[in-house]
Parts: C-alpha cells; structure tokens; sequence
C-alpha cells in the first residue's frame, strides 16, 4: 500500500516550524462547534409534522448519536494508525489509493467547508441582526463578512491564538445551552408532558418511513463528529488523544441535542411547534415573554461563531496536506513561524467570503453532502481495510474500535440508507453528485501528470 506523495512545501519551509501544538481541549472545542450549528435549532417542528410522540422524537436524536458515535468509534482507530491532519483526505489516500483521497480532499477545497462556513455566517449575520435591529441598524453581509475576515485573521497566526478563539467561544456556545436548557426547565409555568418511555403506537412509529425520514435531517444536524481528524498532525499525541477527543466530543453533543429537544418538547404544546422553523425563538418567547425571540437571536448568533471558527480552522488543513502531496498545491502547504498554514487559511477563507457575496452555496449543499457522505462511508470501511492489511495493533497505548466490528457495520447500514434515499428521492443532486465525482477523478489524473512525485508506503504489508 502507497501513501500519497511526500511533502514538498512543508519539508521547505521546516526550519521556520515551531513545536506549537493544539491542545486536546481545543480539539474537543472543534468537534463541538462544528457539530451544533442552528440544525438542532430548526428541524424539530417539520419532526412533529408526523411523529407526535415526544418519545419516538427524542429517540430519533438518540439514533442519530449512536449512528455518530459509532462513526467516531471507528475515526478513533483510523486517526490512532494514521495520525496526519486531512481527514478523509489522509485515511482514503492511504486506505485505499491517493485518487480517492484527492476527490475527497478536492471537494473539501471547492464546496465540502467553504459553503456550510458561508451559510453559518450570514445565519449569524441573520439573527444578530433580528436581535439588535430595534437598536441598530445591521447590514447582513457585511456582517458575515467581517466575521469570516476577522476569523481568518485570527487562525493564520498561531496556535495560540487560533486556539483560544475556538475555545472561548464553543466554552461559550456550550455555557449558553446549558443555561437555555435549565432556565426552561425552571421557569415554565405549564409544562408538557415528556415521554421518556415508549406508550401505545410508539413501536409502529419507531419503524415507520416518518421516523427514517426524519432521521436524514437528524444525521445532518450531527454532521461534524469527525472534525479533529482534519487538525490530527497539530494535536498534542494524536495517537492517544485524538481517539479521546472524536469520542468525548460526540457524547457532549449528544447529550446537548437530546436535552435541547427535551426542553423544547417541555415548554411548548408541539401543535404551537408544528412544521415551524424558528423552533428556538418559540420557545424563548413563551418561556421569557414579548423580549425571548430577541434574545434567542443573540444567543443564536454567539454560537454560531464558534461554528464558523470549527471550520476555518479544520478546512484549511485539508488545503495543506495537498499542498505537501502534490507540487501544483505546494504554497497551500506553506507555515508561518508558528507553524500555522497560513496560505491554505487565507485560501480558505477566501473561498468562503466568494460564497457569501455570489451567495451560490445554497444550490451545492445537498450534492456535496451527499459526497462527504459516501467519503464517510468508505472510510469508515476502510478500518477493515486497515486491519486485513496491517492486523489489529497490539503497540501500548494505541486505540481499537469498541466493540468492533459492530460500530462500522452500524454506521455503514446507517449510511447507506440515507445515501439510497437521497439517491432515489433526489436523482438530480445525485447525478451532480457523481459528475463532481467524475470531474475530480479527471482532476486527479492532471495534477498527478504535473505533480508527480516519488511516494513512499507508509502503512505495512
């Protein structure tokens, strides 16, 4: 097995590299931030539309943990073996073949962060701007446009600065739940009944086509559990700690969602929630009174900074270790004195505030989605790729996946359901789907012709 070529630009640039490392905590603050977006703020009410039994809804965000957790089960392993920062950019290349992971990691460039950072930052301009409004006046994409500036400029300098941004605000992000979560708890003056033991008809609803529906859009609000892979090479100990932080941050998520949507359920009657959007601002506003929605905007908008932090700081290094596999990329691959790939952050924030103006990223969210889906699955899989090549490693202090093999064929089955529905209910985005697909492999074959460098394996036959 081959690993995708060796570094150019970073091997270069080394002598200006520092030890400056992120630490676990802040790896952990990714995969939160990038995980709880406003997904889990706004999908409830079309949920209710069919489901209305507040045990089968809570158990759709519990499925949808699991289905998360068991992905970062088996991340675990991967990063433990294989611990260079990219992601499925580095565990396709060297799973498998360096052309998968150059359609993996070509797509993280074009569409895969730069749309869902351009998205969460004019949301953010959105709700500041609902929130303020009656103060000051907010022009919406200026305001998206100077967090991604501001942002960017704070990740292209060092880790130390580019951490304690991330960790601040998802310290923040999470503080505000906790806080929503209790106040609601506390406060409401008529409360609803909570379910949280199956009744009359729940089984039915469990394994009826409203509850596998409802669970595609559930899976999307969890998108984001494998985040600290793409940042893994600048982790304290990558081996031992990234396992930690893909499992740790995945159960902090799922303990968040499923107290949100226990809270929404609790102070509002779900006729009141049906097929709304602003799920959050409902409740705020008959939990607070008439000023609720206005504070529930703000609140909105602090926690989607540290969303669109999470992402300007895991995308770019998907752009580095291109730029250090293949010549055409290499100033992407190029560090600072501190060691941060400034250029491929700049790049990538770039890209993003191009999305916000031509405001384009609306029309690719759901093929590129659909991409990073089959990109999840094939790593997934790939851990037993890994082990029939390589064995189980014995080595002290390495991960191997719990339970195994249940969480990848769990995942997998997950998976690829909600691949096949989207493949069948929404041909057209498929067949997008495999023309970027199709285009990347093209791609691949030019870059490798003008970049080709000499590899050398890394993983053991």
């Amino acid at each position: 097995m081959s690993d995708s070529h060796a570094p150019v630009a970073a091997a270069a640039d080394a002598g200006t590299q520092t030890s400056a490392r992120y630490t676990p905590a802040t790896a952990i603050a990714v995969v939160v931030a990038n995980m709880v977006g406003t997904g889990v703020f706004t999908s409830l009410g079309y949920q209710i539309i069919d489901i209305k039994s507040t045990f089968v809804l809570l158990m759709l965000w519990l499925v949808g943990g699991i289905a998360a957790l068991c992905g970062a089960l088996t991340y675990a392993e991967l990063a433990s073996r294989l611990p260079r920062s990219g992601g499925e950019y580095n565990f396709l290349s060297q799973l498998y073949h360096p052309s998968l992971g150059f359609v993996s990691g070509w797509v993280s460039l074009t569409v895969g962060f730069a749309a869902p950072t351009a998205l969460a930052a004019m949301t953010f301009a959105a709700y500041l701007d609902s929130s303020v409004s009656h103060l000051v006046s907010v022009n919406r994409m200026t305001a998206a446009l100077a967090l991604v500036a501001v942002v960017t400029y704070v990740h292209g300098r060092n880790h130390k600065a580019s951490g304690g941004l991330q960790n601040w605000f998802t310290v923040l992000k999470v503080l505000l739940i906790v806080g929503f979560v209790t106040l609601v708890g506390t406060t409401v003056e008529a409360p609803q009944t909570v379910n949280l033991l199956p009744t009359d008809g729940d089984g039915t609803l469990l394994l009826s086509s409203a509850f596998a529906i409802s669970l595609i859009y559930v899976n999307y609000a969890y998108t984001g559990w494998n985040s600290a892979t793409y940042i893994a090479g600048e982790v304290e100990n990558p081996s031992k700690s990234v396992p930690l932080v893909l499992i740790g941050g995945t159960a902090v998520v799922i303990l968040l969602y499923l107290a949100l949507n226990a809270a929404f359920l609790y102070a509002v009657p779900m006729a009141e929630l049906e097929g709304r959007l602003e799920i959050g601002v409902i409740v705020a506003q008959q939990t607070f009174g008439s000023t609720g929605a206005l504070v529930m905007g703000g609140v909105l908008s602090l926690l989607l900074v540290s969303t669109v932090s999470a992402m300007l700081m895991a995308g770019p290094r998907v752009l580095q270790v291109m730029g250090e596999d293949f010549r055409l990329f290499r100033r992407l691959a190029l560090r600072n004195a501190s060691g941060v790939p400034r250029t491929a952050v700049y790049t990538q924030g770039g890209l993003t505030i191009l999305f916000i103006v031509t405001s384009t990223f609306e029309s690719v969210l759901v093929f590129s989605g659909f991409i990073l889906g089959l990109s999840s699955l094939a790593t997934v899989l790939g851990v037993f790729v890994l082990r029939y090549r390589c064995g189980v490693d014995r080595q002290a202090g390495s991960y191997r996946t719990w339970l195994f093999p249940l969480p990848p064929l769990i995942y997998s089955a997950i998976m690829i359901w909600t691949l096949s529905f989207i493949a069948f209910n929404r041909p057209q985005e498929a067949a997008i789907a495999a023309i970027i697909i199709g285009l990347g492999f093209i791609s691949y074959l030019l870059t490798e012709k003008y970049s080709a460098i000499e590899r050398k394996p890394v993983l053991k036959q």
